[in-house]
């Protein structure tokens, strides 16, 4: 009687040490450091989705290695992930992640330090408007050589200092490194708060994780808007000097700065971690109280709470076990459709996510720093709207497994109907002399390969590897004075400031003037504002049903296989879509060039120009074939989980058995996993 009334007290005065332990035990520290670790995670994946195009004109490297750089960061993420999985739970799991984050940023500083070891850029033979008098820039008429090129010993020369080009490496590495630091943050990060959060308290602590996080994209994408316009050799060079401008294609942004600011966030994100204890000091004496308060006094409780721990003795530790779980959830149907259906769709996310940035400034003429400004702004909050509204969805209708099918049925479905809505919305191609125009710039030309000279220029002795874009008054843009037939020119070294005259090539009502530069594609202007607003839409029914794929999945298999069923589906995951997925994106977008640069070794570099209405066609086509299979899929999922619910429900009332309720707290085990009756056939529990 004693020793019950010393335990009742026990149990009142133990609120009143919570409280006073509360803000001190390590717990809400650890939610406060895991919030900025997601901030910085997420804020690196999308300051590297942003860099894309400039990590390619600055290494003169195609989209299919720049897919590989960005598919590195998976890479690096599988390399460690089973260790991590395995070891993780078993050691300090605040420190691992502090070891994560520090690595992330280590790995963020290398992708950037290559800028440092190559010199200047070089987005021309000259770099200085004032040479152009004495360049190849113009058409000399008198000439009647064509200019012979470089001496071997000066190519030879050249090709040493174009090795750098393949620092590229180093990104691909730096971005491998930034992924092993990522792979402890969520997996542990997740199983810690679900360890020691309150009994209920996790969804709200993971909502509000997923909702800090948000701040990282639209930081990253104001960030790389307001680098991108900034000159990549800023501080080194004189900027008056520079002749090309953001809207330019040669133009490279301050890219590397995106990535040291992120590195430093990353490396200071890691250092609350290293002191925060290994088990919060609440929860120690938490458990010390649940022991002494609960534990089971007659033999009745005991056999319970016996009972209620052999799901996790039905998988073995071993390899055995390990392959009898594997085949178990390889042979589960929903599972497999399930695994399908997401890789192709998330697949065609990260895709054309990679991209878009190139997409935009291909087809509607803008640059990448309003793209990302606008997507940064709009796009995101959007994104995080929708995921908040599906997440109340299917707990306000208390959805079932069917329900929640149905309900990213129909989020992806709408989604995947507006897809169709991008293609009246592609604009023409640009109108380029010598290119998608005859040099004249009066008739369209079948083949972009070996364009003829024209009467205008035959006579110039022009390099038709040089790439001095200029607009000439009649709204046609030409490679190059030269090829414009223009034979002088005036300038005070600003780009808006630079003209040239007489240039046979342009006829327009008498006037034969041009500006550097590329025209503008004014045209597509209002194409632009109806791609946003439906980008924005679509973007919204995909993240409706986002936060409910993970439900599809964690109910498609018994509770003591959710850890593999999830590790799984994330391997396969990101080594078929974020690996895979930006490198074949990269390859179909490279047949779509229709300009190479050329090296100072006669290779083939970065693309200049893209044929833009072929460029559309295969990547809103390559979205929509990932996304058909999809919609097709989701009608089998819907009948498998519709057959194995009845399944269940009928061995249910036939065997007279109750599914024990969540809101009575013997029905949970030690993991935290409801102990639902299991049904051997069907390879999962009753959903």
């Amino acid at each position: 009687m004693d020793h019950t009334q010393q335990s009742s007290k026990a149990a009142e005065a133990q609120p009143s040490r919570s409280k006073q332990t509360r803000f001190c035990d390590g717990f809400k520290l650890f939610l406060a450091a895991l919030s900025f670790s997601y901030i910085c995670k997420a804020l690196g994946g999308v300051v590297m989705k942003s860099s894309i195009t400039q990590i390619e004109r600055r290494f003169d490297i195609p989209s299919s290695i720049s897919g590989l750089i960005d598919g590195g960061f998976e890479i690096g993420n599988l390399l460690v992930i089973v260790f991590v999985s395995y070891f993780g739970s078993k050691l300090h799991r605040p420190k691992l992640i502090g070891i994560g984050c520090f690595i992330m940023g280590i790995g963020s500083i290398l992708t950037a330090l290559p800028h440092f070891f190559m010199g200047y850029y070089k987005y021309a033979k000259e770099n200085d408007i004032g040479s152009l008098d004495n360049s190849t820039l113009t058409c000399f008429i008198n000439q009647t050589t064509s200019p012979t090129g470089p001496s071997p010993e000066i190519v030879e020369k050249g090709c040493e200092k174009g090795l750098k080009s393949h620092m590229w490496i180093y990104v691909l590495m730096g971005n491998m490194l930034r992924g092993i630091g990522e792979t402890p943050i969520v997996p542990l990060g997740i199983s810690y708060l679900d360890d020691f959060a309150k009994e209920g308290h996790t969804s709200m602590y993971l909502g509000t994780l997923h909702t800090i996080a948000m701040v990282g994209p639209i930081l990253g994408f104001i960030m790389s808007s307001v680098f991108a316009k900034i000159y990549v050799d800023v501080g080194y060079v004189d900027l008056n000097s520079v002749r090309i401008t953001p809207n330019d294609a040669r133009w490279v942004g301050a890219w590397w700065l995106s990535f040291i600011v992120n590195g430093l966030l990353c490396i200071t994100s890691s250092i609350p971690f290293f002191f925060l204890p290994k088990i919060p000091k609440r929860s120690q004496e938490e458990r010390k109280n649940s022991v002494s308060l609960h534990a089971p006094k007659t033999d009745e409780e005991k056999k319970h709470m016996t009972n209620l721990t052999k799901q996790e003795e039905q998988a073995p530790s071993n390899m055995t076990g390990f392959l009898r779980s594997l085949r178990s959830i390889l042979t589960n149907e929903v599972y497999v459709i399930f695994l399908i259906l997401t890789l192709l769709q998330i697949s065609s996310f990260i895709g054309s996510f990679t991209y878009l940035f190139k997409f935009i400034e291909q087809q509607f003429g803008r640059t990448a720093s309003q793209a990302n400004f606008l997507l940064g702004i709009i796009t995101i909050p959007t994104m995080a709207t929708a995921m908040f509204l599906g997440g109340y969805i299917v707990k306000k209708f208390k959805l079932t497994s069917v329900g929640i099918a149905k309900f990213v049925f129909f989020t992806s479905s709408v989604a995947y109907a507006l897809q169709f809505l991008y293609f009246p919305l592609l604009c023409e191609n640009k109108p380029f002399a010598g290119l998608t125009l005859t040099y004249d710039g009066m008739n369209p030309v079948d083949s972009h390969i070996d364009v003829p000279l024209s009467y205008c220029n035959s006579d110039c002795s022009c390099d038709k590897n040089q790439w001095e874009p200029i607009c000439g008054g009649n709204g046609v843009t030409y490679i190059s004075p030269c090829l414009a037939g223009c034979k002088s020119f005036r300038g005070d070294k600003k780009p808006n400031n630079t003209e040239f005259y007489d240039c046979s090539c342009i006829s327009s009502s008498g006037n034969n003037s041009a500006r550097l530069g590329e025209c503008p594609r004014d045209k597509c202007k209002t194409n632009y504002y109806f791609y946003i607003i439906l980008q924005v839409t679509v973007s919204f029914f995909t993240a409706m049903g986002s936060p409910s794929f993970i439900l599809i999945l964690m109910k498609s298999v018994q509770p003591e296989l959710k850890s593999l069923a999830m590790g799984f589906h994330s391997l396969i995951i990101r080594a078929l879509g974020g690996i895979l997925a930006p490198i074949y994106y990269g390859a179909f977008i490279d047949r779509t060039c229709i300009k190479w640069s050329v090296t100072s070794c006669g290779k083939r570099g970065a693309c200049r120009l893209y044929n833009s209405r072929l460029f559309g066609f295969f990547y809103l086509g390559l979205n929509l074939a990932l996304k058909t299979p999809p919609i097709f899929l989701y009608v089998v999922l819907i009948y498998f989980i519709k057959r194995k619910y009845k399944r269940n429900d009928n061995k249910t009332l036939e065997n007279g058995r109750q599914f024990t309720d969540e809101g009575n707290p013997d029905s949970v085990n030690k993991n935290g996993y409801y102990c639902v009756p299991y049904d051997e056939q069907s390879n999962e529990t009753p959903l």
